[in-house]
Parts: structure tokens; C-alpha cells; sequence
């Protein structure tokens, strides 16, 4: 496990995180773009409700990712919410889903 660094709007937090775990959440938000990408593209009406990505890790921390694709206007104005906790401090907050792509991926890159 090594140092992953999620930035946020007004500064940022560390924990650790595996690699795996990074792939994994990479791969949720992949879907989470699709989706949001579908509801920004669709013309001529109402888009057809998205389902909402939740993504969950459970090691020395407890990561919990939510959001939902059907409330913003494009992938860059999606923020997702954030739960970071263990048994001493909770974290609550947002982080830009744009920023948060930015993050895992170069987190990936450092431990390819």
C-alpha cells in the first residue's frame, strides 16, 4: 500500500490506497463519465434517468464515493461527494470529478 492524495477544493488528504483499489475505482469512474456524458448528449427532450455511481473501499480507511450523473449539466461541472473515515476522524466533502480522475490516474502512472 502506498500514499494516495485526493485534492479537494480548499486542500487535500493522504491515506493509503492499493493500486488495485485504484483500478477498480478508475474503472467506476469510467462508468460514471459514460453516464454523464449520455444525459449532457441527449437532445430533442428528457434523458432517460442514470443510475448513480457508488464506490466503496474498506482498508486502513473507509473511502466512500457517490454521485449522481442525472444532476449536472456536463462531466465537468460533476462533483462527487466523499466519506473518508477510520476510527479516530469522519471526513465529509465534495471533490471535482474531473480533479478526482486527475488524481487516480496519477496515482496509476506512479505504480505501473
Amino acid at each position: 500500500m502506498t500514499q494516495f492524495t485526493l485534492n479537494l477544493d480548499t486542500g487535500s488528504v493522504a491515506f493509503r490506497f492499493t493500486p488495485e483499489a485504484a483500478q477498480d475505482l478508475k474503472t467506476h469512474l469510467n462508468e460514471l463519465m459514460g453516464r454523464l456524458k449520455t444525459t449532457a448528449t441527449t437532445t430533442g427532450g428528457r434523458p432517460a434517468p442514470q443510475p448513480s455511481m457508488e464506490y466503496r473501499y474498506t482498508g486502513d480507511v473507509f473511502l466512500e464515493l457517490f454521485c449522481n450523473p442525472n444532476i449536472w449539466a456536463s462531466p465537468f461541472a460533476a462533483r462527487v461527494l466523499v466519506t473518508l473515515r477510520d476510527d479516530r476522524i469522519r471526513l465529509n466533502t465534495e471533490a471535482e470529478l474531473s480533479r478526482l480522475i486527475e488524481d487516480v490516474n496519477q496515482f496509476l502512472e506512479q505504480h505501473s
